[in-house]
């Protein structure tokens, strides 16, 4: 059975803000490793036109760097998926549309034969945990104190008991968590 593996950076006070991250190449590379063991990414839209706005060309951008690039294969190449009930089209390489429902899908996707499925995004995330359905999470903990934004898990009515796996701290002081079920 396929592991659902949901990675996020996040805050010191626990929010998630994509401009609040040290994007350096060791975060980068991180990221690129995790998809090794992924032969799908699934997003909600938000997540999709977050990503899909800069990772399609950020391997030609001259400001991009190693890290990034190297990023930038991974993702540009691994099948995604993105549930939605209001985008028509996609335009990311290796994308479809998915307008079934998020957790019988993904339940049946698990159950399918191949590597590891990846998830992206707050409410699919919440809602795929509340479904009992996440094996796995990287919390990639950001050395910053937001004070605002979106909580992760903020629609959760039971409690998820997790065990440690494994840390990682980088040299910018990024410390990554990686738990499982």
């Amino acid at each position: 059975m396929r592991k659902i593996i949901f990675s996020i950076n996040i805050t010191l006070d626990g929010f998630a803000d994509h401009e609040a991250v040290i994007a350096d190449d060791e975060l980068h590379d991180f990221y690129a490793d995790l998809l090794n063991d992924i032969d799908l990414v699934i997003f909600g839209r938000k997540t999709y036109q977050l990503l899909e706005s800069f990772w399609p060309t950020a391997a030609w951008n001259p400001n991009s760097t190693k890290g990034m690039i190297n990023f930038a294969d991974k993702i540009n190449s691994v099948p995604k998926m993105v549930f939605t009930k209001t985008l028509t089209q996609v335009n990311w390489t290796n994308t479809i549309i998915n307008r079934a429902g998020l957790v019988d899908e993904v339940l049946k996707l698990k159950n399918q034969p191949g590597k590891n499925i990846s998830i992206g995004g707050l409410s699919i995330a919440s809602v795929l945990a509340e479904a009992g359905l996440t094996d796995e999470y990287y919390f990639v903990t950001q050395p910053i104190i937001l004070g605002e934004g979106k909580r992760i898990f903020s629609s959760l009515n039971e409690r998820i008991n997790l065990k440690l796996l494994e840390t990682r701290v980088f040299q910018s002081g990024v410390v990554v968590l990686h738990y499982s079920i």
